[in-house]
């Protein structure tokens, strides 16, 4: 996406940064932008295990948000990188109560997508009376069956890509390919995990865009937090109860909710984002015709930005 016809407000550098330790093992990075005066939001990002870009801090007009922004236990600058030991749920939604009180925020608004949907939702319904409202794109609830479509759905679209993923598999191992890649990951030698976290990530990064975009230098850092931590948690089923999130759905349901989806996402496929939407009959549902799962898809972004203008200027959401 061009600078010159980007949806996004300009690149801004946080205003304030640290390391939070929120237990014996973690200690994550944060940082602020924005106006300390203004409407505060929660950033949460996806993968889970992606972390933070100087991208995420754009979707806010800084004049009149106080955007708080996180890498997630194992993620990005967060110590130590990729690691799965005491991390879950549970303990992420402790984490943003920690930076809301280190921030003396009383309530926010929460904005997050794919993994950061998931995050989103887990939280506002752990504490709904911290919530101003939500912006949420690409909806990924964790459900057994959204797994199997990460795992196995992509044949029907990128059959070249599926291939090169069980290509690492011996065929023997490929009945259970979570299982497989898990034990690989979490292999301590770095000449087994560090190939399997590669090849899980770039068949996840290759279906990202609706349109094929130039191949991006990965690193083996954003490769092992993204491996190793979408695998930890889509095993787990992201520590949730059966249809959890959708089922505890009236703990937020009074509150204003848009929900950004892009038609062609072939990560987290739009039924999700429509269940969600049914669940929540005060939500809006924003179905980008021409996207898939990218944030920074020109209509992804601009439905995003566009929704933060408008909470702004009304606090809820057309």
């Amino acid at each position: 996406m061009s600078e010159l016809n980007s949806p996004l407000f300009p690149p801004i550098t946080p205003s304030r940064h640290g390391m939070l330790a929120v237990d014996e093992l973690h200690t994550i990075y944060w940082e602020e932008v924005g106006n300390p005066a203004g409407i505060p939001v929660i950033f949460l990002h996806g993968g889970p295990g992606a972390g933070l870009s100087p991208q995420h801090r754009r979707f806010f007009d800084p004049q009149q948000y106080r955007v708080i922004l996180f890498d997630q236990r194992g993620a990005g600058k967060s110590l130590p990188l990729g690691e799965c030991r005491r991390n879950t749920t549970q303990l992420l939604i402790e984490d943003i109560e920690r930076l809301r009180v280190q921030a003396g925020i009383d309530q926010w608004l929460v904005f997050g997508g794919s993994w950061g949907s998931t995050l989103a939702l887990a939280y506002g319904e752990a504490h709904p009376q911290r919530c101003l409202g939500f912006v949420l794109r690409g909806i990924f609830l964790c459900t057994q069956r959204e797994v199997d479509w990460f795992l196995h759905g992509a044949r029907w679209f990128h059959p070249e890509i599926h291939e090169e993923f069980i290509a690492h598999i011996p065929e023997a191992e490929r009945g259970d390919l979570l299982q497989a890649y898990l034990a690989r990951i979490m292999d301590p030698d770095p000449d087994v995990h560090l190939p399997a976290v590669r090849a899980w990530s770039r068949f996840e990064g290759r279906r990202v865009f609706l349109l094929p975009q130039p191949d991006e230098a990965s690193s083996d850092a954003l490769d092992l937090g993204v491996g190793r931590l979408e695998a930890h948690y889509m095993a787990n089923l992201g520590f949730f109860t059966e249809e959890q999130l959708l089922r505890q759905i009236d703990r937020i349901a009074h509150l204003p909710a848009v929900i950004v989806q892009g038609r062609y996402d072939v990560i987290c496929p739009p039924v999700t984002a429509w269940q969600l939407h049914q669940a929540w009959p005060g939500s809006v549902l924003k179905m980008v015709a021409d996207a898939g799962h990218g944030a920074m898809e020109y209509g992804i972004s601009q439905a995003l930005v566009q929704a933060t203008e408008q909470f702004k200027r009304q606090r809820r959401f057309d």
